[in-house]
């Protein structure tokens, strides 16, 4: 008999709080509008996707028309040896890397300690004529590089030139990067090696380096040769890169019938 008022009272008590939870839910939604007693939909997992490092053109602006992989590889070889062209003149010059900060040699950054050093000796021109003459050897062995790029670029087979053609602002020149940078380097490491010789650098390098090395008890050494042909070589590139942008948006830029016929099917 006690076990039976037990359970009956047990159910009255749940049936008075679930009313009573019954009510505070009523509550809620008519307080907030969310009504507590649907379940909430799960929200699906989102995943993301790499941008790409080349844009295109959108499918409306493509007017290509008749044009042919080899009448575009022809536009895009056009265009990089133009900027290769222009950018050597440019570059070639007094001050041509020196007073151009796009492209200016600075101390290699592992020898930046040996500014600081002489500077903080009272060497610091010392230090600015090292730099100098870093540019100024890229200046004149710059000079040399036209016949170089023109080789690399007129032996170059590009396999995807449409996808290039309506690709981003320098994706020819990247494309030309990515193909000759290693036989760029080894056909052009020997000017520059001249150049440093020529315009003195090798000498005041040596002697910046043994004035660190007495002053800090210090062994360093470095390969020159390497660092200013590699940055001699990035130079160009911006230049040709800084052409191609030009000839991708602005139809002045397309002196030739080529160069209009191929880049000007690319609406903008």
């Amino acid at each position: 008999m006690k076990k039976t008022i037990f359970l009956a009272s047990a159910l009255l008590f749940s049936i008075s709080a679930q009313a009573q939870f019954g009510d505070l839910l009523k509550v809620v939604k008519d307080k907030t509008g969310v009504d507590l007693t649907q379940p909430k939909a799960q929200t699906p997992a989102t995943s993301t996707t790499p941008v790409p490092t080349t844009t295109t053109n959108s499918n409306s602006n493509i007017n290509l028309g008749n044009l042919t992989s080899t009448q575009i590889s022809s536009g895009l070889k056009e265009a990089l040896n133009l900027g290769v062209k222009e950018g050597v003149q440019k570059l070639g010059v007094t001050d041509g890397f020196l007073k151009n900060e796009a492209v200016k040699i600075l101390m290699p950054e592992k020898l930046r300690k040996i500014d600081t050093t002489l500077r903080s000796f009272g060497l610091g021109s010392l230090a600015d004529q090292g730099v100098k003459l870093l540019n100024r050897a890229a200046e004149d062995a710059v000079t040399e590089a036209t016949p170089i790029f023109t080789k690399a670029i007129t032996s170059m087979t590009i396999n995807d030139a449409k996808n290039i053609l309506l690709g981003s602002n320098n994706a020819a020149t990247n494309y030309l990067q990515t193909k000759t940078q290693t036989q760029l380097f080894t056909a052009f490491q020997p000017k520059v090696q001249a150049s440093l010789s020529k315009v003195g650098a090798d000498t005041v390098w040596k002697n910046i380096i043994s004035k660190y090395n007495t002053f800090t008890g210090q062994a360093v050494t470095t390969d020159l040769n390497e660092y200013v042909t590699t940055e001699t070589i990035n130079g160009v590139f911006k230049m040709v890169a800084e052409k191609e942008t030009g000839i991708r948006n602005n139809s002045v830029m397309r002196t030739t019938s080529i160069l209009q016929k191929v880049f000007g099917a690319v609406k903008k």
